[in-house]
């Protein structure tokens, strides 16, 4: 009889326990190994004092589908550093859509390229994002600490 394990998928476990994420209503449309894609739709209170959604939530929703792509291939992986170039602004009740793509893996390292569009028009493009990414190591004793840490 064949022996059967289900391998939990990564991805959604992680944004199970994403509260930020939940609290912004960050959703996760589709992922696989090496990209996912994620929307959010601007609220009230993601306006800042110019009536444009607020510039570090646009990185959120952006960084959120960035976690997304490089945290499907298994390992725990986080950002080693992003950086955000906003091209548009967005504004209350727009529809926001990420889309996250791997450019190139290294070692544990990683680089992803995230585009954000507004609506259903992907030539809507309101930010580029570029994450690069770091596989967190673990011991080999105690499941879930980092490498150097102590429990």
């Amino acid at each position: 009889m064949p022996h059967h394990v289900d391998r939990i998928d990564p991805v959604l476990a992680m944004m199970a326990a994403d509260h930020a994420s939940q609290a912004l209503g960050i959703e996760l449309l589709e992922h696989g190994n090496g990209w996912a894609r994620t929307c959010m739709t601007v609220r009230s209170d993601m306006v800042n004092g110019h009536d444009i959604a607020h510039g570090g939530l646009i990185f959120t929703l952006a960084d959120t589908a960035f976690a997304c792509a490089c945290n499907g291939f298994g390992p725990v992986t986080v950002a080693a550093g992003c950086e955000i170039t906003f091209v548009a602004p967005a504004h209350l009740g727009d529809l926001l859509s990420a889309r996250a793509s791997l450019r190139t893996r290294f070692g544990r390292s990683g680089i992803y390229d995230v585009t954000v569009w507004r609506g259903t028009d992907e030539d809507d493009v309101i930010a580029e994002f570029r994450g690069h990414s770091a596989e967190v190591r673990r011991a080999s004793t105690g499941a879930g600490t980092a490498a150097g840490t102590r429990p």
